[in-house]
C-alpha cells in the first residue's frame, strides 16, 4: 500500500424501492447480520487500517449506528447522502481533507460479499489519472439495439460487467466530482472519464460480488455465504 492512507466510501443511502421490503435492502438480514454489516466487515478484513465512510439517508443515521453496535461492526464516519448516488459520493468526498495521493475506494453498500483479492487488487492498481475498476465476465448472450430499432448479436467475450469497489487517487476523484451532474455518470469511473482522466485498469472480480437489488439476490448471497 506504500504507506498511503486508504479511504473507503460505502454508498448506502438508497431507498431500495425495487426491493420491496419494509426497510432499505442494505439493512435487511443476510444470515446473522445485516447486508451493510457484511459489506463493511469484509472491507475491513481486507484492509484493517482503512478509513470507512458510510453514506446513509438522513433519516437512517441513528438506525445505522444502532445496527453497527448490535452487530459489532465499525460504522465509520457517517455522512448524509443526497438525491442521487453521484451526490452521495460528492458529499463523502467533501469530508476528506488529506494528501491528494491518498487512495479512495467507492463501494456499493449492497455488495456484501466483496472479497479480499478484489479490494487489494483495486488498491494496487490505483495510479495518477487512472481509474481501477473491478469487473466480472458477462455470462448471458447479448444483443445491441441499432438505430432503426432492430438488433444484432455481439460477442460477449468482448464485454465485462462493472462492479465495485472502484479505486482512485484522492486528488483525481475530488477534481472529477467538481463537474456538474450528467446522466452519463453511471459510476465513478464515468465521472473520472468525463473530467479527462481516461485511463482505466480492469481487475478481475468474483461472481459472488453481487449487488442486492431484488429479493432473489438476497437468496443468492445467502447461498454464496454458506460456501465461504
Amino acid at each position: 500500500m506504500n504507506g498511503k492512507k486508504i479511504y473507503i466510501i460505502v454508498v448506502a443511502a438508497g431507498s431500495g424501492s425495487r426491493f420491496g421490503a419494509d426497510i432499505p435492502k442494505q439493512y435487511c438480514m443476510l444470515g446473522c447480520k445485516p447486508v451493510l454489516c457484511h459489506t463493511i466487515d469484509n472491507l475491513l478484513q481486507a484492509v484493517p487500517s482503512a478509513h470507512i465512510i458510510t453514506v446513509v439517508s438522513a433519516g437512517m443515521a441513528d438506525y445505522w449506528r444502532e445496527l453497527a453496535v448490535t452487530h459489532k461492526t465499525q460504522p465509520g464516519r457517517i455522512v448524509t447522502g443526497g438525491n442521487s448516488r453521484w451526490e452521495s459520493v460528492r458529499n463523502a468526498l467533501a469530508t476528506i481533507t488529506d494528501d491528494e495521493d491518498s487512495i479512495v475506494l467507492v463501494h456499493d453498500g449492497a455488495r456484501p460479499l466483496v472479497g479480499r483479492d478484489t479490494v487489494i487488487g483495486v488498491i494496487k492498481a490505483v495510479r495518477p489519472g487512472c481509474s481501477a475498476v473491478p469487473v466480472i465476465p458477462v455470462t448471458d448472450s447479448l444483443r445491441r439495439i441499432t438505430a432503426d430499432g432492430s438488433s444484432e448479436a455481439v460477442d460477449r467475450s468482448e464485454y465485462r460487467a462493472v462492479v465495485t469497489p472502484q479505486g482512485f487517487r484522492l486528488g483525481d476523484i475530488t477534481a472529477a466530482y467538481r463537474l456538474p451532474y450528467a446522466t452519463a455518470f453511471t459510476d465513478d469511473a464515468s465521472v473520472m472519464a468525463a473530467a479527462g482522466f481516461s485511463g482505466t485498469t480492469l481487475i478481475q472480480s468474483h461472481p459472488s460480488n453481487i449487488k442486492i437489488t431484488n429479493p432473489g439476490d438476497l437468496a443468492m448471497a445467502a447461498w454464496y455465504l454458506t460456501r465461504r
